[in-house]
């Protein structure tokens, strides 16, 4: 099996330390490639190792995550960039998405199992969020959708309801606002992976949203 090559950026080493040793202790499939303790050096790093996923923290002196992700996003777009940190602030989430970050994970509550987890399924094309971060980004995508197609009603309907969707389409919306990889739900509906990934194709269309990210949030409000 081919190595996830993996760049860590925080301003403290000793989380630094901490993540590495989870992620060597996970075997032989994660391999650190370089660290770095702010944004700019994180930008410096990165278009010299490529890495495949960078670990980034929101909040770094001199320069942030976000400032970095915004930079680095379409210089590396094969790399996946993941921001650990304390931040749960609304804003920085929403930047985050903006800036491509492909996952958001809270130091406060991520065990070593979710990170390694969150990891492997970014690296495999999956984007990453627990729960409640995607309920967060329910409200700003509900706006945006709505003033796309015209609507008025102050109360959004439940995008799992929506007249677009067939019913099989439906469906996978489900079990990705379950956190699920396309080969899960695959495995699920018992079908083939690829037909997953049309429908993924027709509902992010049909919901006028650009990623699965969005679709799951749509999937969550109420």
């Amino acid at each position: 099996m081919e190595k996830i090559r993996v760049m860590l950026v925080d301003d403290h080493m000793l989380f630094r330390d901490g993540v590495k040793s989870i992620l060597l202790r996970a075997g032989e499939r994660f391999e650190i490639v370089g660290e770095a303790s702010d944004g700019a050096q994180a930008q410096t790093l990165a278009l010299k190792m490529k890495p495949d996923v960078i670990v980034m923290d929101v909040q770094m002196p001199n320069c942030g995550g976000l400032q970095a992700a915004r930079a680095l996003a379409p210089q590396l777009p094969d790399t996946k960039i993941v921001m650990l940190t304390v931040s749960d602030r609304d804003e920085d989430l929403f930047e985050a998405i903006k800036a491509g970050a492909k996952g958001y994970l809270l130091k406060t509550s991520a065990s070593a199992h979710d990170i390694v987890a969150a990891l492997d399924q970014v690296a495999a094309g999956q984007v990453i969020l627990t729960p409640t971060m995607a309920t967060k980004l329910a409200a700003e995508f509900a706006v945006m959708a709505r003033s796309k197609v015209g609507a008025v009603s102050p109360q959004p309907t439940e995008a799992v309801d929506d007249p677009r969707l067939t019913e099989r389409e439906r469906e996978v919306l489900d079990l990705v606002a379950l956190g699920k990889t396309n080969k899960e739900i695959a495995n699920d509906l018992r079908v083939a992976e690829n037909t997953v990934r049309a429908h993924l194709r027709n509902i992010l269309d049909k919901l006028h949203v650009h990623n699965r990210t969005q679709a799951a949030a749509f999937a969550r409000r109420g």
